[in-house]
């Protein structure tokens, strides 16, 4: 069931109505309020319902919130070399105004849960009936999610917890610096809060097996575990998290398995969405289901919008009506060329990931054939993404492998639901965080080999990964581009990792970002991998990470908010410093080095 139904008056202008002492107070009763909206179980599952719609705007998941993630990652470039280019070239300026639209839309959610929480108040859970605690678990998980993507975008953001402390948008008059009695950081206080809210929830929220919208959409407490173990790795608590992801597996939290198809996690309607391998997806209309209305912003909400997302048309091929925006980097495509399956195929998740042509795609039955939107290709066909500067198209989150349609529909059209959380990161990261602990050990093994095997893939051995490093590098720069590639979410790894503050981290990162800006597919960007040493003496190569500026892993607080807020004060990358770094090195935390895994 899908959740977007829209409260119109579930906007923000559901603000407190002023009014002077010595002048008659007339209460309109048609007009809902703040102080008179969200006293009954069914107001309040409007709330709900109002923070869910905000999680799937253009500043969350719909577009730029969830892209401008992929442009951070070492996998995917901005081809149109503009638009997000200052994301992927780690040097977005504090003018720069896209990056609040992920600011604004998840103040917005949050504004929306607190709402929510302060009409249930402070009673005790305990003593809440089942259906306060699903609604109090649903806004705290929302709420966590919130605050966890503000962290992993902007490092220091205002705490609010409280629907009275709220002010305006514009200004968000709470403070991002600690009161100087706190012996922690800021980024330290809200993740404090997004680990207590995802713990929280996952005792509220009922399982995956109560069914119902609890299987179809809804945050349930598989979601809340999933995200917790994501917070806790944030700041390195392996130990913490491994004991949640183990819970997942055994299955605590409902059951959850890898779909046969690694494609059927990438395609919508309800033969494949919300399946069994899902933990939490943001759910968004099939197409010839929608509205006619774009939505991009709070401000616009129609109740004739689409409800769809426009991840494919950043994604898609010009030539096929797409945005052209982003590309896959060489080495992600490289990456899937060097190993093949026990039955000697391509490794079929790049099948779902790239548009290329292959050649084992046309015996390949286990595939739609060489298609592109129905149209069949040819090794001559040389479909690249953006018409001026090449790419490798990104077939994920598109419908280029489905055979629904042949041509892309741009704007707020694409129905295929994102699926943010899936049990094969639950695996993976168990993987690492044994390893972390206790590795390498031949658990942290079978965990990779279950995720491997539905790939078709020869099983990994203990035996070749001696030391806790080698193993890490298997999955960090493997295992995890291979089945999350394009995806949400490796920016905040490469964060946590603490890649940007090793050289011979940053200069892997800079071996992975590197492409060339051409259209000739068949004498460069499908043969071998960039030769990153002619960047500089050949005009067509370049690396994004070759224009990082410190502190630039984050986005600065956009300048229109710093002038109208003076309690908000600059973060890494509004002030080109080093801060997270000595945040990283001050907790303990460690960076694995590089391990050249072919030796």
């Amino acid at each position: 069931m899908k959740l977007y139904k829209i409260s119109l008056a579930l906007m923000l202008g559901l603000g407190g109505m002023a009014s002077c002492s010595d002048e008659l107070n007339v209460e309109n009763p048609n007009q809902q309020t703040s102080e008179t909206f969200g006293n009954t179980a069914q107001e309040l599952q409007e709330i709900v319902i109002g923070a869910y719609n905000h999680i799937r705007m253009e500043g969350s998941y719909a577009r730029v919130g969830y892209t401008i993630d992929a442009t951070r990652g070492d996998e995917v470039w901005n081809s149109s070399q503009v638009w997000y280019l200052p994301f992927d070239d780690y040097d977005l300026p504090v003018t720069g105004d896209i990056g609040w639209w992920v600011w604004r839309e998840w103040y917005y959610t949050i504004n929306e849960c607190n709402l929510g929480l302060s009409k249930i108040g402070d009673t005790d859970d305990a003593q809440l009936s089942d259906s306060y605690k699903q609604i109090k678990g649903q806004l705290l998980f929302l709420r966590g999610l919130a605050y966890y993507n503000l962290t992993g975008y902007f490092q220091n953001v205002p705490l609010i917890t409280t629907y009275d402390t709220y002010s305006t948008l514009d200004g968000l008059y709470g403070t991002n610096v600690p009161d100087a009695s706190s012996s922690e950081t800021q980024y330290d206080l809200v993740l404090d809060q997004v680990e207590k809210d995802f713990s929280e929830a996952v005792v509220l929220l009922p399982s995956k097996a109560a069914g119902g919208q609890w299987a179809k959409g809804r945050a349930n407490s598989g979601a809340a575990a999933g995200y917790y173990a994501r917070a806790l790795m944030q700041r390195h608590k392996y130990s913490e998290a491994l004991a949640v992801l183990k819970d997942i597996i055994a299955g605590k939290y409902g059951k959850y398995e890898l779909m046969p198809n690694y494609g059927d996690n990438f395609r919508e309607g309800t033969a494949y969405e919300n399946n069994a391998e899902s933990l939490f997806e943001v759910q968004f209309l099939d197409y010839g289901a929608q509205g006619t209305d774009d939505e991009w912003t709070p401000v616009n909400t129609s109740k004739n919008a689409t409800q769809g997302s426009a991840i494919e048309s950043n994604y898609a091929p010009g030539y096929y009506g797409g945005w052209a925006d982003l590309s896959a980097s060489p080495w992600l495509y490289n990456l899937f060329k060097n190993e093949r399956t026990t039955d000697n195929h391509l490794d079929p998740r790049l099948y779902w990931t790239l548009g290329t042509y292959e050649s084992d795609w046309d015996t390949n039955d286990q595939t739609l054939g060489n298609v592109m939107y129905t149209n069949k290709v040819t090794a001559t066909s040389n479909i690249h993404t953006n018409n001026a500067n090449g790419g490798i198209p990104i077939a994920k989150w598109t419908n280029m492998r489905t055979g629904l349609y042949d041509k892309v529909v741009t704007g707020l059209h694409d129905g295929i639901n994102l699926r943010l959380m899936r049990y094969s990161d639950v695996l993976l990261r168990a993987a690492e965080c044994e390893n972390e602990v206790n590795g390498p050990t031949q658990q942290a093994i079978d965990w990779i080999n279950q995720v491997r095997e539905r790939a078709h893939l020869k099983d990994l051995k203990l035996a070749d990964f001696p030391t806790k490093d080698a193993l890490f590098e298997q999955i960090a720069n493997v295992e995890r581009p291979k089945e999350f590639g394009c995806e949400f979410g490796r920016g905040f790894d490469l964060i946590r990792w603490g890649w940007f503050y090793d050289e011979g981290r940053k200069e892997q990162l800079r071996e992975h970002e590197a492409f060339r800006r051409s259209v000739d597919f068949t004498e460069h960007a499908l043969t071998d991998p960039v030769d990153v040493s002619q960047i500089g003496t050949d005009k067509e190569l370049k690396s994004s990470f070759d224009t990082y500026v410190q502190g630039h892993e984050f986005i600065p607080i956009v300048q229109t908010l710093t002038n109208k807020n003076g309690n908000l004060k600059g973060n890494a990358a509004n002030n080109s410093d080093d801060s997270y770094y000595k945040w990283f090195t001050g907790k303990g935390f460690t960076i694995h080095p590089v391990v050249d895994l072919n030796k």
